[in-house]
């Protein structure tokens, strides 16, 4: 029940800064989410906190079948869950397909269930999609990829529509910013 708490707390948290924001700044541009699975979400995170015009972002669970994960639970492999960042992002300052393509250079593409020591399907490489046009772009930028011939493997990347967002507990969120880390393994 705690952690049902916790992640509603970071969620209203993050409506809360956003209806702050439209309050101060008056008629504020409509901002979009995209959501990414690249491995563990802690260098993902901080990754996708340095491109211009992304406004947050959050370390959370998704696309699995357990209602409610703990961090420890996804740990076990069995929730279907994918360890996911999910962007807030200005379209008016940065494109969805600038951060498709951040995505593609963040982790390895083609590992199936893993990215470095970490493995298991929570680990997969996907694109969660929030509109068939973030669908399409990320479709295209898949088959781009795949004949640029950059990898000698298949990409393995799931594009898939996303299903519900969980945040992680609080003491993931900013982990490595909060540890003065800029980047781990990924």
């Amino acid at each position: 029940m705690e952690t049902f708490w916790l992640a509603e707390h970071l969620i209203s948290r993050h409506e809360k800064r956003y209806n702050r924001r439209i309050a101060k700044e008056g008629n504020l541009n409509m901002t979009e989410l995209a959501t990414f699975a690249a491995g563990c979400f802690w260098g993902v995170e901080v990754k996708f906190r340095m491109i211009p015009g992304v406004v947050d972002a959050l370390v959370g669970y998704s696309n699995g079948h357990t209602e409610n994960p703990t961090y420890k639970d996804v740990c076990t492999d069995q929730t279907g869950h994918a360890e996911v960042v999910q962007v807030e992002f200005d379209p008016q300052k940065v494109s969805y397909q600038t951060l498709v393509e951040a995505f593609w250079h963040l982790h390895d593409p083609t590992q199936v269930n893993r990215q470095g020591p970490d493995f298991g399907k929570q680990y997969r490489s996907a694109i969660f999609t929030h509109s068939p046009e973030q669908e399409i772009i990320a479709q295209k930028s898949k088959e781009a990829l795949e004949a640029s011939k950059k990898f000698n493997c298949p990409i393995a990347t799931e594009i898939a529509p996303a299903g519900k967002f969980y945040a992680a507990e609080e003491y993931h969120q900013r982990y490595l910013e909060k540890r003065g880390m800029a980047s781990c393994h990924i």
